[in-house]
């Protein structure tokens, strides 16, 4: 781990810091490769079971870097591939949680704005505190968040989705309950231990059971009806002959408490 991007490993709970309070956890190209480095190593952690993302100081993350993106304008040839990587780079890791076979869960304070908003988008869940901010307002300084909103559209319905995008106004915590860009709304001081509980709640279930249905669940949102079912079939059959199954199914029946091995 670097300076920039601090872990924490608590009851089978990855928790990632970004540790970047004096640009308010800008998604720098430092702070995508060390993200992107993390979640990779973590894929094949079988002892971490959720992860947690979260920001230090008072926001959770303000977007891209705009100090580092001024400044690749000044020379536009390079610019353009600059911007290009940049936005690749981006991207990759927004899928990367999407396809992290751990549940990800983003701890929010403060402020999430452009790429900060989409990166709570892309994480499976969200818990945020109260007072907190959304938006997607690059329009406000003329750069329309074409990339954040991929997977703000995908979380919101399209027309709030697009007056956000559009208008560039921030929407409070309550407001991003109600249309599901966050699971729940917590007092401040609460935030940490609810999202702690809320991932120790994830850790506890059969790991592998999750990891299946976490790529079931993204798989089949882009099929139709028929071509879903029979995915999902397919992965509750696979699902069903585990040996952890046949347990955690014998333990309801005698109506006692699951334990897994994995």
């Amino acid at each position: 781990m670097t300076d920039l991007l601090l872990r924490k490993d608590q009851n089978a709970v990855a928790t990632l810091t970004l540790n970047s309070p004096q640009n308010l956890n800008a998604l720098s190209e430092e702070m995508l490769t060390a993200l992107q480095s993390q979640l990779d190593i973590l894929s094949d952690d079988q002892s971490v079971r959720a992860i947690i993302l979260r920001g230090a100081g008072k926001v959770f993350c303000a977007g891209h870097d705009l100090k580092q993106m001024t400044a690749a304008r000044q020379h536009p040839d390079a610019g353009k591939a600059y911007f290009n990587t940049l936005f690749e780079q981006c991207a990759t890791l927004m899928q990367t949680i999407t396809k992290q076979p751990q549940p990800v869960i983003a701890q929010v304070r403060g402020i999430a704005t452009a790429a900060g908003c989409q990166l709570v988008a892309s994480c499976d869940m969200a818990v945020a505190a109260t007072g907190t901010r959304f938006g997607v307002n690059g329009v406000n300084i003329g750069l329309f968040c074409s990339t954040p909103m991929v997977a703000l559209s995908r979380n919101i319905p399209r027309k709030q989705a697009f007056e956000m995008l559009t208008t560039g106004e921030f929407i409070d915590a309550e407001r991003a309950c109600q249309l599901g860009l966050i699971n729940r709304m917590v007092a401040a001081e609460n935030l940490e231990t609810e999202t702690q509980a809320l991932a120790e709640k994830v850790a506890g279930q059969l790991a592998v059971a999750v990891k299946i249905g976490k790529a079931a669940f993204y798989a089949q949102g882009d099929m139709n009806l028929s071509d879903a079912y029979a995915y999902t079939g397919a992965a509750m059959a696979e699902n069903m002959l585990f040996q952890e199954t046949e347990n955690g199914i014998a333990a309801f029946l005698d109506k006692r408490k699951p334990e897994w091995d994995q």
